[in-house]
This record gives structure tokens, sequence and C-alpha cells, in this order.
């Protein structure tokens, strides 16, 4: 933790700017922020003035700004943009105790302005922002910021000192020392006052133990040289006379305040007085591997192999692409290291021959690490090409199209919690973003759905409803698709037949005492048909038939219309088939806000029903919350997702299929194969498939978004792989292994199972009789898929006898009389006098 952070409230003197980048990190105005020069640490202030501008702050961060601090209400339109540990919030301290969870979890520190410190009620903050990085900012005079500094500390908050107070010269009434401000906590416990201090070189490796003094170390901060307090001797300027001058980079103070660490470059022969890198015994590894490089670079004799590397850089390259690939050729442990220590070697002398070191690597090492957005991984083409003198225009068309694969087995907790998440669905956000359009909806009604049709949907209406009977030519379709239609239909009515709950359920639970349970059909019900990337009459059938099987006395289709205003054929002649009372010609949050509120033309709906992209999800979501919508949903709804688990005895074309058959829904499907003890061999011949199978598809371009970032998870048995399927609760679950069916009765959560190898999905979707409108995005623990009793509600009933009430009264009267509900109690016993 850095003692004080200077303030930067006007641009400060080089020197001084020098001086404050040794001792850790400093805020900046974004006013004054300078992108060209960015110091080692460096935080941006962002007040009110500048204006919420994701781009800007996310390139400041690329460019490696460690952290930015904002206003307390920029936080929320930068989560999912910025992530927690880049992000502090300003904060006044009258209003720290009024910051939500959200908030606090959104942020990784944070900055309270306050007119006067007050030590008890910085440490009460302190306790609510446990974990956090807490900043103080207050109006300030140099004579008690040393004091201020020291409290401050004691509660793990950090002063802000205005760079505008702060000197290199000595302090004064005006002005305080740099130093001064950095040794302010500074201890020691040695008689003679002086701190034991670390010198390490630039890439952390330790040189030596040595003292300083706070003169030392004044002087150090000052002119960034190596300058210490000789126990016999005083002040030790080092290298003074050898020559073995030191450049400082940092100093710190450790986590107690009784010691130091400068970690400097060091020049010359080495930091020991016997000529060696460190007191503590030559440099190894990688620091000496470095000097050695650079000494026979400098004086490597002529025919040496080091010389001819520096001397001729087409060996050097041969050289460091030769390995590189002997590299990826290595599987054992021993050889994978052997092969990489050779790596390293030439890759180095390359290095050191452009005069670049450790430090340099390390520093762009550090600068990628602070990046926000991240390049997408993939290899170039020539390291990707095949084997073939064809040269093929489109980089993706020999791009191999490959999940992402892990070892459960090697996984910790966290990490296997992590193969479990989809990606974040920030619902709070999409709801933001529609309810202007709901809201529309709402007052304007038909008139705002004429104009939103030909805003998103780019159709001009005239009418935005159409109701039966339907026009003989708008349900003409292809004869082929009538006929797998009228298939469809009729396995799918057979099933959600045999779901209907048609029976009346009378239990006598005492003498006297009947109580029922009864059916009844959701009187009016609105479906929503996706019309997208893909046309969807299965998903009519899916949702219309067990609505026409439960008797519910309206059916509302909604479905974006065509660019002509006309509606799918094949949509329509499913209308028709399931008896639709009424077709919204609008997709989005402006059908689902016609569905609840009702408009002029579209009929008022109970319950809306149906999947649809992040904006029809967060207006169900929205309506079903509120109460003058009077409205109810199915169930949450995310991206499509299939899990399959598969052993040696699977096909590797049937498996790579049925992958597929859910990549192609969309760049955000959830793919998971859950590969049982395969082989190498098996597993690349389903990645082989899964390539050739997708690049004859024509939404290739969307699996090529889709695949990379799904995953393949391999496990030792089945029961293992169910285990991870019943923690992932996928919307389809494939078994692809040896007496799957026996494996049924194990799986708890999925939304719906595909059992053995000549199951695939796609029958599910379009004609077996199952429903396709399941649970997703995990919510396969809580929800059941879309079923004839979704289009029921079920109703109670009771008749009580009055020799029935005699038995059941006094025990309902206790109970009131315990409730403290009179009223109650006296219902029954006005009846039982």
């Amino acid at each position: 933790m850095p003692v004080f952070v200077p303030f930067v409230d006007q641009q400060p003197e080089t020197d001084i700017g020098a001086a404050l980048n040794r001792i850790g990190p400093v805020i900046q105005s974004a006013d004054l922020f300078d992108p060209d020069s960015i110091p080692n640490e460096s935080y941006i202030f962002v007040d009110q003035r500048q204006s919420i501008d994701i781009d800007r702050f996310v390139s400041w961060l690329n460019g490696g700004v460690d952290k930015v601090i904002v206003p307390l209400n920029y936080v929320i339109p930068l989560i999912g943009h910025i992530p927690p540990h880049r992000l502090l919030v300003t904060i006044d301290v009258e209003n720290a105790s009024a910051i939500s969870d959200r908030i606090r979890d959104a942020v990784s520190g944070v900055l309270i302005k306050t007119p006067t410190i007050d030590i008890d009620m910085v440490s009460s903050v302190a306790k609510f922002f446990e974990n956090s990085q807490l900043l103080v900012l207050s109006s300030l005079d140099s004579s008690t910021v040393p004091s201020l500094i020291r409290s401050l500390l004691t509660v793990n908050a950090i002063l802000l000192v205005p760079t505008s107070i702060l000197t290199l010269a000595t302090t004064s009434a005006t002005h305080l020392n740099i130093a001064d401000a950095f040794l302010a906590p500074l201890v020691s416990d040695r008689p003679d006052g002086l701190f034991p201090t670390v010198v390490s070189s630039e890439t952390g490796h330790t040189l030596g133990l040595v003292y300083s003094s706070r003169q030392s170390v004044r002087e150090s901060v000052s002119t960034g040289k190596g300058i210490y307090h000789s126990r016999k001797h005083g002040l030790w300027r080092k290298g003074e006379s050898s020559g073995a001058v030191q450049e400082v980079l940092s100093i710190r103070l450790d986590c107690d305040s009784d010691s130091l660490e400068f970690r400097v470059v060091q020049h010359g022969s080495g930091f020991c007085h016997l000529n060696r890198t460190s007191c503590f015994g030559d440099a190894t590894g990688l620091p000496a591997l470095q000097r050695v490089l650079e000494s026979r670079f400098q004086s490597a004799p002529q025919g040496s192999y080091t010389k001819r590397l520096f001397d001729d850089p087409e060996l050097l390259q041969s050289k460091i692409m030769e390995e590189a690939d002997e590299l990826c050729r290595a599987t054992r442990r021993e050889e994978v290291a052997f092969e990489a220590a050779d790596l390293v070697y030439f890759a180095l002398a390359k290095c050191v021959a452009a005069g670049v070191g450790m430090r340099d690597i390390e520093n762009s090492l550090d600068l990628k690490a602070k990046r926000v957005t991240r390049r997408q991984g993939s290899a170039k083409p020539q390291w990707t090409k095949p084997q073939s003198t064809q040269e093929l225009e489109d980089v993706d068309d020999f791009t191999p199209i490959r999940m992402r694969t892990y070892n459960l087995s090697s996984l910790n907790g966290k990490e296997r919690a992590q193969l479990l998440r989809r990606p974040v669905l920030r619902s709070d956000e999409m709801i933001a973003k529609v309810k202007p359009i709901v809201d529309d909806i709402r007052n304007r009604g038909d008139s705002a759905l004429r104009e939103l049709t030909a805003k998103f949907d780019k159709a001009k209406l005239t009418s935005s409803t159409i109701f039966p009977p339907f026009p003989p030519e708008m349900t003409r379709i292809d004869e082929k698709v009538r006929q797998s239609i009228d298939r469809a239909y009729t396995n799918i009515h057979k099933f959600h037949e045999a779901q209907l709950d048609n029976k009346t359920l009378v239990v006598e639970t005492m003498p006297g005492v009947v109580c029922s349970r009864f059916a009844r059909p959701i009187a009016r019900v609105g479906l929503y048909i996706p019309g997208g990337t893909a046309v969807l009459p299965s998903t009519a059938l899916m949702l219309g038939i067990p609505a026409q099987v439960a008797g519910c006395r309206e059916i509302v289709f909604a479905t974006p219309p065509r660019p002509d205003g006309t509606i799918s054929p094949e949509v329509m002649y499913v209308a028709n088939l399931v008896g639709a009372s009424a077709i919204l010609k609008a997709g989005g949050a402006q059908a689902v806000a016609a569905l609840a509120y009702g408009t002029e033309t579209c009929p008022k709906v109970d319950k809306i029903f149906g999947p649809g992209n992040q904006w029809v999800t967060a207006a169900k979501m929205l309506v079903q919350n509120d109460t003058d919508a009077l409205v109810s949903i199915d169930m949450p709804a995310g991206p499509s997702e299939v899990l399959v688990i598969a052993d040696e005895t699977a096909n590797p074309a049937f498996v790579a299929a049925d992958l597929l058959s859910q990549a192609e829904h969309g760049a955000d499907s959830q793919v998971v194969l859950v590969a049982v003890n395969l082989t190498q061999e098996k597993l690349f011949l389903i990645e082989k498939e899964l390539d050739m199978q997708a690049r004859a598809l024509e939404r290739v371009d969307i699996v090529r978004q889709s695949i990379p970032k799904s995953n393949i998870v391999k496990v030792l048995t089945v029961d293992e792989a169910i285990d991870f399927s019943n923690d992932y609760a996928p919307e389809h679950l494939i078994l692809h292994f040896e007496d799957a069916r026996s494996k049924v009765a194990a799986i708890n959560n999925a939304g719906s199972v595909f059992v053995g190898p000549f199951t695939p999905e796609s029958c599910g979707d379009y004609a077996s009789g199952t429903n396709h409108t399941l649970p997703t995005n995990g919510y396969a623990r809580q929800f059941s898929g879309v079923n004839t009793q979704s289009f029921q509600k079920h109703i109670t009933s009771q008749e009580i006898t009055q020799e029935g009430l005699h038995n059941l009264g006094p025990t309902v009267a206790t109970l009131a009389d315990c409730e403290g509900l009179q009223a109650h109690a006296n219902a029954v016993r006005i009846r039982l006098q």
C-alpha cells in the first residue's frame, strides 16, 4: 500500500514529476492527463465536467493507466465495460453509507471527499468498504500532512496530497518535501535510527542489504540515484568512486513501515564489492543469461556460435522458428522444459541484439496485462493454413473452427465454477433501454406500434393486427412443407393432449372436510414467434398447440413482419391450424408491450410465452413486474444451449452435428461437449468433423463466433459427466454413450434430454412431440419447459359440513387466536354456537 498518493492539481515540474514516479502511484485530473506520458502507476480522476465516455476510459486503461476514478453516477453505465479492479468511485463522506451492494461490487476502491478529516469517520467507511482501496481527499496545509498520513494508515486509508504543496526543497510553512511525506510513517527499531534497505534489480532479483537514513532517502528521491547510509562512513553515494552507479526506479516501504526496498538499474561491474551482481552470489536463470548475452554481444570472438547468431539475423530467425516448432511438438514434461529453454535462449539473443532487456519485456507484459479489451487471440494465417498451394482470400476459410478444451480434474473450485457460468446478461441495463419503448406503446397504442415497426422492422403498415378468417393466399405454402407441418402438429398435439389436467382432485382430509383442486385454461395468451435471423414456424407449433389443447379462449400471435408488411406463410398456416384469434405484426419490445397492455386493435393477454432476443426478454421481465399490466411470462430466457456427453462409443459425425445444431442459432449460443475418457484421437475426429460440417453451413459465420467460445470438458467417468451436467443445467442434454437409457434417472437438471445416438436434438425442436421452448441460462434447476399445464391454472375449493366444522373449527379458532386475528376466529365460533 502506498504511503500517500500525490494528486496532480497543477502540472508539476519535470524533476518533481520524476521524483513522485519513484515513490508510488500518482492521481492525475483528466484535464491534465497526457496519454503520451503515463507514469509507472497512474490513476485518472474524472469529475462531473467530463462526460461518460466509455471508449475514452477504456483507451486510457489499455494505454497503461492503472485505475479510473469516476463520480458515483458514472459507475452503473461502466459496469461490464471496466473491470472492478480498475475502477474507483468518488463519494462525499455523508453519502458513504448509501452506496448499494451493486456499486460496491463494481469498484475496487473509494475516493472520499471530506472538508475535514475525522479518523473515526474514515475508519467506519473503511469497514463499510472492506477489502477496498480507500483514498481521502481534503483541504490540507503542509504542516498537518505527515501526521494525517500516519493516522490514516492506521485505518487502512491513504491521504491524497496536492502536488501544489509538494517540493524537493526543504520543508517550509507552505511546502512539504516529497521525501518527508514519504517517510512520515517510517519507524526504526535500531539505536542509530537507520532503516534496513533491500536493494533489488529492475526484475526484482535481490542484489544486497544496506541501510538508509532520512537524509539518504531524501537525496535518492530527489536525484534518482542509489544513495544509502554507511554505518561507518555516513552518507554513501553508491558507485561514486567505482563507477557502479545505480538508477533508482522505485522506493517502497514494507508492510510494517520499518524497512525499505530500492529497485534499481545497476551499472558497472555489479552491486557487490567483490564485483559480483549480488552480495548473495552470482545471478542465475534469466538475469544471468541476459548478462552473458550482453557480454558476448560486445566481445564474442569471431567464429563463435553466439557471434554468428548476432551477425546473421536470418540464422537467428531460423533458430527461433526451429525451437518454437520443437517446443510445440514436445509432450513430456522434461522435453517441454528442455525445448522451452532453447527457445528462450535464442529469443533473448534476438532481444539483446535489439537493445531489449528483461525489464523491457516485463514492462511490455505489464502493459498488456493492463489492457481492458483483448485481441481475439487467433493465430495468423500462415500458422493455421493447411498444406495447400491454393491461396485463400479469406483468412476464416482456413482458420480451424475449434472449441476450447479443459480437463475437469485439473481445475480448482473457482475454475470449475467458471465453466458453469453463462455470459453475463445485463438485464437491468436492457430493461432501462426497453422501458421507453414499452411506455410509448402503453401511451400511444397502435400509432406507436406502426412507427416502431417502420423503424425496427422496416415495414410500413396501415394496420398492426389481423384477425381470422385468414385469406387462403396468406396460408399457401409448399406442399412438402405443409405435410411436414401437419405431421409435426399431430405428434406435438398427441404428446401435449396427454399432459392435459382435466380431472378434479378430491381429498377428504377429515370427516366432513372435502378439499378439491381443478384446472382451468388461462383465458388469453400471447405467443411471441421470433422472426429475426430465422423464420420459426416450429415455435408457432410449440406454443400454439398446448394453448389450443388447454382450451385458451384467445390465442394471440406476435411476430415481426417482413419488409413488405406480410407474415411468413408458414407461420400463418400454423396460426390457422391452432385457431389463433389474432396476429400482431410486430416484434421486439413493442410487441411484448402491446400484448401486455393491449392497444386499439391488439387484445390484451394474461400470459406471454415465447423466446426472443435480449430486447424481448427484457420487455417480458419489465411488464411481468408491472401491476398495471397484470401479466405473467413463461420463464426467463437466454441464448440457446446444448450439452453433449460422449464416450468412446459415440459417432464423431453425430456428436459434431449435434453441437452445431445449437451453435448456428446465434453468436452467443452455448455449446458444451463433456468428453468421457476420450482418447486424443477420438477428440481429434470429433473436432475434425465439427470443422468440416461447419464449413458446409450457410450460417457458418455465426458458427465461427459461437464455437470458439464453446468448451470441451474432459472427464473420466459417465457419473462425473452427469454430475457436471446437473450443475450446468443445460437447455438441451444429449447422451451419446453406451447404455444411455440407464442413466436418464440420474438426470436432475435439464430442459429436455435426448437419449442415444439416433435421437438428435433437432427432432425435439420440430416434430417428435416434446416442446422446444425450454429454460436456458441454468434455469433448468428451477423451471420446466413449456407444456400444456403452462397454459392452465389450478383452483382449489373446499366444502365443509356442519359435522366437519364441528371437528375442524376449534383447531382453526385456536390458530387464529394465536395470530391475533379475532375476526378469523369469530367466523368459526359464530357457526359453532
